[in-house]
């Protein structure tokens, strides 16, 4: 249970909280465990829980009428989720899904909704966090409007790289991997596009793979091809 206290304690909003506040929150949640590819809810069902991400990684992705994907965004450790539907009635805006093994903390809406009442300043260390999810949602459509394909590929992988890299000397390892059609579905863009821009961003030696099929880059050589 310590360790459940200490991780979150990790998240913003709560980093302010002692641990018998903490473990008030705890009291009314549980954890739960998913398995690869399990489904922790589905785009349209009513919102219930809100998740703190103790391990694993989740897709966060959307589909369309036609049944296409697009992918939202990867999440991992530290990680909250949905970031809607806060007192009102609401639906899950997207599918949440399990890329390999997750354990989740699960608060009911309801109670959640209940402490955010009993703590204002909370609320306002959540709005801070939509903030930053808003302006990231800007970035991303401005991209798509005014950006290439090659570069929408570039921006992509960075973005990956913040929230789910880690450091190993001069370079960015992905700590996911990332399938040719994911990134196609992360820009919106074919699958034969992005392969032609992966293809290009290797060729040059910007882009690398691991022996274990992990993505890899040098930050300022890569992020200098988007700044022209």
């Amino acid at each position: 249970m310590k360790q459940h206290i200490d991780l979150l304690k990790s998240f913003t909003i709560f980093k302010d909280l002692n641990d018998d506040e903490i473990q008030s929150i705890l009291s009314f949640s549980h954890i739960r465990k998913f398995k690869k590819n399990d489904h922790i809810f589905m785009q349209g069902d009513v919102i219930s829980h809100v998740y703190f991400m103790i391990s694993g990684q989740v897709k966060i992705y959307r589909t369309g009428y036609s049944g296409n994907e697009q992918i939202v965004n990867f999440l991992k450790r530290g990680n909250m989720f949905p970031h809607q539907g806060f007192f009102r009635k609401d639906n899950y805006p997207a599918h949440a899904q399990a890329s390999g093994d997750v354990e989740l903390i699960c608060i009911p809406i309801m109670e959640f909704e209940s402490f955010l009442y009993q703590r204002p300043e909370i609320c306002i260390r959540l709005l801070s966090v939509l903030g930053d999810l808003i302006v990231d949602l800007q970035n991303r459509l401005e991209s798509k409007m005014v950006d290439t394909a090659y570069e929408q590929v570039i921006k992509a992988i960075l973005r990956i790289g913040e929230a789910n890299g880690k450091k190993e000397g001069d370079y960015t390892v992905l700590t996911v991997k990332i399938t040719n059609q994911e990134l196609a579905n992360i820009i919106g863009s074919s699958r034969e596009t992005v392969s032609r821009s992966l293809t290009k961003l290797k060729k040059n030696n910007l882009l690398h793979m691991n022996k274990n099929g992990f993505l890899y880059y040098e930050f300022d050589v890569l992020h200098e091809q988007i700044l022209y």
